[in-house]
């Protein structure tokens, strides 16, 4: 009877493995997949590799000098944007501020004070810009989308009338450039270096300290961020003045390396790249999420596009489509993968 049993119950169909190959290849997807950082890394070389092939002097020297122009000071300021998106704010008034800060060293060099005296002036009074942003977002719950746009257009008006709208010489830069100048920015090798130093230190701050653990549980985690006695107000209002400062001093590196100060410098094109960058990168625009070395990943991805595009002849055009629908891939999946995270799974 038993054999019976035995012999009429149905065999399991075997389990269907996949070949070796292709299964390193599915753990290797989705090892990429969780590392973001990796992915967009993985995504700006097959890009070079791309625009190399196209046109052989994307990788001359002349060429990669005007693409550490642009991703130095966009990195700079998407540095400072990532501390706040991941507190679950943002600042549009970063590239006003990015004009201003040349100004106003500009003329307190003009009054006598020496042009590093100058430098730490203009940092202060951006820094003072980014406390009344978290003053208004933090203390009177505006909205900080809200707040910083009014900020902007503050910002870039007092820029123009204090300027006349007119453009000026930096100092230093004419008719010789000194070393100071070659210093901040006007050497394109210098300008990249100083931007690397900031988001190493950046990075390490929030990923090494406990006021970067803070940091992500203040945008992941309000409620519970305030019940274990974080100070979630004081850490958005400091990372509101260093934002504001790294645009500042973002500025000061432009204003030397083109030699002129222009009151129209920035604007909101270098505040949506900076912010486009950090969440191509991988940062969550509802906070709780992201990494500084991601944002400089990002903002070169840009670089790479903008530039590579102008090369081979494509109408600049395309390339708002292209950042648009990057836009919204990333963060479709930021979005994915948080949902997956919470349920627990790879």
């Amino acid at each position: 009877m038993a054999d019976e049993a035995l012999t009429a119950a149905p065999i399991p169909p075997p389990t269907s493995t996949p070949p070796p190959a292709l299964a390193v290849l599915q753990k290797a997807w989705r090892f990429i997949l969780q590392q973001r950082t990796l992915s967009v890394a993985l995504i700006a070389v097959a890009m070079v590799i791309y625009f190399q092939l196209s046109k052989s002097v994307f990788l001359s020297a002349g060429n990669l000098q005007t693409l550490i122009q642009y991703i130095s000071e966009t990195a700079i300021i998407a540095a400072g944007e990532v501390m706040l998106l991941i507190c679950g704010e943002i600042d549009l008034s970063v590239g006003s501020v990015y004009a201003l800060a040349p100004f106003v060293m500009y003329y307190a060099n003009q009054n006598g004070v020496p042009l590093l005296g100058g430098i730490v002036i203009a940092l202060l009074v951006c820094a003072a810009i980014g406390f009344i942003n978290g003053f208004a977002s933090v203390y009177f719950r505006v909205p900080s989308l809200i707040a910083t746009l009014g900020t902007q257009l503050l910002v870039s008006g007092v820029t123009l009338v204090i300027t006349n709208a007119t453009p000026v010489l930096t100092p230093d830069t004419f008719p010789k450039v000194t070393s100071f100048a070659k210093l901040f920015g006007n050497n394109p090798y210098f300008e990249i270096s100083w931007t690397l130093a900031i988001v190493i230190v950046m990075q390490a701050l929030l990923s090494m300290t406990p006021w970067g653990l803070r940091t992500v549980a203040t945008g992941g985690n309000p409620l519970g961020a305030s019940e274990v006695g974080i100070g979630a107000n004081r850490i958005k209002m400091v990372h509101f003045m260093v934002a504001s400062a790294l645009a500042g001093f973002a500025g000061v590196l432009g204003a030397f390396r083109v030699g002129s100060t222009d009151p129209l410098a920035g604007g909101t094109t270098i505040m949506f790249n900076a912010i486009a960058g950090a969440v191509i990168g991988g940062t969550a625009l509802t906070g709780g999420s992201g990494t500084v070395i991601g944002a400089l990943l990002g903002v070169c991805v840009l670089g790479i596009l903008q530039d590579g595009i102008t090369l081979i002849g494509v109408n600049a055009d395309y390339y708002y489509i292209v950042v648009g629908a990057a836009i919204l891939a990333a963060m479709i999946l930021n979005v994915r993968l948080s949902q997956l995270r919470k349920a627990g799974q790879s």
